[in-house]
């Protein structure tokens, strides 16, 4: 299949429904503490990429596995109601993945416990069944929450086809090194860039050394996101800082670096240049920041087109 015959993106993730508690602060162990609020919804990073990608304008296919639960039929809904297409098998053996979510209330700060449930047994047999969904895809998109092995596999059948690929290197934990040579874009967040590299992007000079690291390792682009700081485009040609922009007061960060992912890999696929892209990819995360919750969060195309205009 030629590049031109290819067109959307091809994301492979887990869902869980997120449970998010609002407070002042987490518990101590034996602790109970009152919270300001509570809201449950869908979520899990491949499930949130997938549904910002969709609502920014691109056509998504989703490759997951959910339980036969009322957990996994919000799955369904969600992803009908965002306009992504659900690659996805439905099996007895396993509840549909969840998450506890906390929220501060003051700052919108998160911390997160997730159990990926079905999508936690994919396996590269399962992204065989998948190959011809990947390889007519103009972009693949995986990360780390599903096995190791099941994204490897994915980013293999996506290179050996001419897919973009795009890996999110969270959470953080060991891949093989070919990751990164399979990998046209590595894109991690402050934290991961620094475990991934041994060096804090606190500025964006070492962001750039950060980036440099990353791109030895084999990655053909280093897209790091630096919250409040915005986000580095970093190659062997040029290094493009991007600076975040406000589109409101900021009060819940769960989903932001899926919002800016969905939104890149959807500008990506529709033929906007990298940093174009990545300009796409940030004002649906600022969009995002927002709003409360993750799924429920992620802008419309109009949403972030308007933005960008302004």
């Amino acid at each position: 299949m030629t590049d031109t015959q290819k067109s959307g993106v091809a994301i492979l993730g887990i869902f869980a429904v997120d449970v998010t508690f609002l407070a002042p602060r987490l518990p101590a162990i034996g602790e109970t503490l009152a919270g300001s609020g509570f809201v449950m919804g869908p979520g899990g990073k491949g499930s949130n990429q997938a549904v910002a990608a969709a609502r920014a304008g691109g056509d998504v296919r989703f490759i997951t596995k959910i339980g036969k639960d009322a957990f996994g039929d919000i799955g369904l809904k969600t992803w009908a109601e965002a306009g992504a297409t659900a690659r996805v098998q439905r099996i007895d053996s396993h509840p549909t993945g969840s998450a506890f979510i906390f929220v501060n209330d003051a700052n919108g700060q998160n911390a997160i416990i997730v159990y990926a449930g079905a999508s936690g047994t994919l396996s590269p047999a399962d992204l065989d069944m998948e190959k011809e969904t990947i390889a007519a895809s103009k972009v693949f998109v995986t990360q780390l929450e599903q096995p190791v092995d099941a994204a490897l596999r994915g980013l293999q059948i996506a290179r050996a086809a001419g897919t973009i690929t795009v890996f999110n290197p969270a959470p953080a934990t060991a891949f093989p090194d070919e990751v990164y040579r399979l990998s046209d874009y590595i894109a991690p967040n402050e934290t991961e860039a620094a475990m991934l590299t041994g060096i804090a992007p606190g500025t964006v000079d070492d962001a750039r050394k950060a980036g440099d690291a990353l791109l030895a390792k084999g990655a053909k682009n280093a897209l790091i996101t630096l919250g409040g700081n915005g986000v580095l485009l970093h190659n062997a040609t040029q290094s493009v800082h991007l600076p975040a922009r406000a589109a409101g007061e900021v009060i819940d960060t769960t989903g932001a670096g899926d919002a800016f992912l969905g939104g890149f890999s959807a500008a990506l696929s529709k033929g906007l240049d990298p940093v174009e892209a990545a300009r796409y990819g940030s004002a649906t995360a600022g969009i995002s920041v927002t709003r409360r919750g993750a799924a429920a969060s992620m802008p419309t195309a109009a949403e972030i087109e308007a933005f960008l205009r302004t």
